[in-house]
């Protein structure tokens, strides 16, 4: 055990602000703006809309979700769209 009382959540700070494709469960993947993040993996997505129609009709508006909040325990993979700083 580590000698920190305190838990530290993910960092996804490098992540803020780009596009992501999230593999969620249910073979459920869905595309968006990433706006925030707490410990629990818990993701705030903007211009969200699953990944089918995004490779459609990039911002054409049909199908997408808005602004939406994932679940941490449903994501399975994150995916940067994006390039990344490291």
């Amino acid at each position: 055990m580590s000698s920190s009382k305190h838990q530290k959540g993910p960092d996804l700070k490098r992540f803020m602000d780009k596009r992501l494709k999230l593999s969620l469960n249910g073979n459920r993947k869905v595309v968006g703006t990433l706006r925030g993040y707490d410990a629990f993996l818990n993701v705030v997505l903007e211009e969200a809309m699953p990944a089918e129609a995004a490779g459609s009709s990039e911002g054409g508006g049909d199908g997408g979700l808005g602004t939406v909040v994932i679940r941490g325990n449903s994501i399975i993979q994150f995916e940067s769209i994006e390039r990344v700083a490291k």
